[in-house]
């Protein structure tokens, strides 16, 4: 499912389900989930282990915060229907409008890609400033409490063992249970239910895994307001290497570098602007040289492996429990699906719970796999242009990956190949979408 192919919002077409929501992790997977929680609930109850700044800045508990995120045009619109003014909002606190189809200079399969014929305005800031927003949003409807510094250790089974109750809560003034009608782990890629599953008799999900290593490298400079420069150089087999620079809040850019299957981008200043200087573009070098750097130093982090939790394959799971976000699949972040998919999945939980009443996990982990399905195919896919990438390849791949190279190839000069691949990596679209006629005629035309 892409933002085309599932209905919008509707916030009156759900009942009251119950008195009390509680989402574990207060990251944008388990705050678009509270705002949807809180239409069919009394009251919400978002936990989260860290201290909560009251500024937009990075946090303990979100490792890869400093480092570049998009919020895609799915994520971008889903945000705007469920939260009212967000947009708006994350715009007045320093985030840059951007083009995505003629305001960005993206390079791939050798050249830079053409502008597309129509606009696609977007939001272009930090992680920080997009969380503290949208918790600021969510925090103000009615019903919703954040509790900060706390850990939930362990979900209350009843006494049958087929339903979730509640969760038991630690905090400095020691442990609590805490009752639910719903709990919703967005713990993120760290989530403990599958071992949790596992000890109280249930079978955990099998997990696919690919493996990709990447490795990040990410600082801030000094942008010149106005400025609005944005360059997409993601690695492509065979090139290991890649780079991106956006325009972000704080009168900054972010220019991130990274690497694959080994490749590791410099974390010191000499060697962050030799590693840019070796990418088949000159521009993200020369913003490296001629800027002022607003960071002493430069913020590193890596990501092992795409992985995924096949919860819709299970035949038992307990009523009372969901789990949403990196906890279901994480991605290769070089793609930057993250948020969007989360915001799908928000939207995906809506529908659940304004439709029939019975087994909630069955039917939300079904239509949520079909948005997973999209970003996994487009991620996993891609990083399995490299011979060295392990796991399970999903069907269909080298086809698409040869039909995608030969698409890009031609919308270095075809604006209408670059609109439509964007609609795709920005998930309003399907990849079905690119074998339309018209499209598969551009892409597909003899060539001199």
């Amino acid at each position: 499912m892409t933002l085309s192919t599932i209905p919008g919002y509707d916030g009156t077409r759900v009942s009251e389900r119950g008195d009390h929501a509680v989402v574990v992790g207060a990251g944008m997977a388990g705050l678009f989930a509270a705002r949807v929680l809180a239409d069919a609930f009394e009251s919400v109850t978002v936990l989260d282990r860290d201290s909560l700044p009251d500024e937009p800045t990075a946090r303990r508990g979100v490792p890869q915060g400093p480092h570049p995120h998009a919020l895609l045009e799915a994520g971008r619109a889903t945000m705007a229907d469920l939260l009212p003014g967000c947009v708006e909002d994350v715009v007045a606190g320093g985030g840059v409008v951007t083009d995505f189809t003629r305001g960005v200079d993206f390079y791939n399969e050798g050249d830079f890609l053409a502008e597309g014929p129509v606009s696609m305005e977007t939001v272009s800031a930090t992680r920080p400033l997009f969380e503290h927003v949208v918790r600021r949003h969510v925090a103000a409807h009615d019903g919703v409490s954040l509790r900060t510094n706390c850990l939930c250790t362990e979900y209350c089974l009843d006494d049958a063992g087929t339903t979730v109750e509640g969760v038991v809560v630690r905090s400095n003034t020691g442990s609590e249970e805490l009752p639910a009608d719903l709990v919703v782990d967005a713990s993120g890629r760290t989530s403990r239910t599958p071992a949790w599953l596992e000890t109280h008799g249930y079978a955990p999900p099998s997990v696919d895994e690919v493996t990709i290593d990447v490795a990040y490298s990410t600082a801030f400079l000094d942008r010149p307001a106005g400025d609005t420069r944005t360059y997409l150089v993601p690695p492509s087999a065979p090139r290991t290497r890649g780079g991106m620079a956006a325009p972000v809040d704080g009168d900054r850019w972010i220019v991130n570098l990274s690497g694959v299957h080994g490749e590791t981008p410099p974390t010191d200043r000499e060697g962050f602007a030799g590693y840019a200087a070796r990418l088949p573009v000159p521009e993200l070098a020369r913003l490296v040289d001629e800027h002022e750097w607003t960071t002493e130093g430069v913020h590193s982090y890596r990501f092992p492996s795409n992985r995924r939790h096949r919860y819709e394959t299970l035949d038992r799971f307990p009523e009372g429990l969901l789990v949403v976000g990196d906890a279901v699949a994480s991605f290769n972040p070089v793609y930057a699906q993250g948020m969007s998919v989360a915001a799908l999945e928000a939207l995906v939980l809506h529908h659940a719970l304004a439709s029939d009443s019975t087994n909630l996990p069955g039917r939300f982990f079904d239509r949520a796999a079909s948005v997973v399905d999209i970003a996994w195919s487009l991620a996993v896919g891609a990083d399995f242009g490299f011979p060295e990438t392990r796991g399970q390849k999903p069907r269909g791949t080298a086809f698409f990956n040869w039909y995608l190279g030969r698409l890009l190839r031609h919308a270095h000069t075809d604006g209408r190949l670059t609109d439509a691949f964007v609609r795709v990596l920005t998930m309003e679209r399907p990849p079905t979408s690119l074998l339309r006629p018209r499209i598969a005629w551009r892409v597909l035309r003899p060539t001199r």
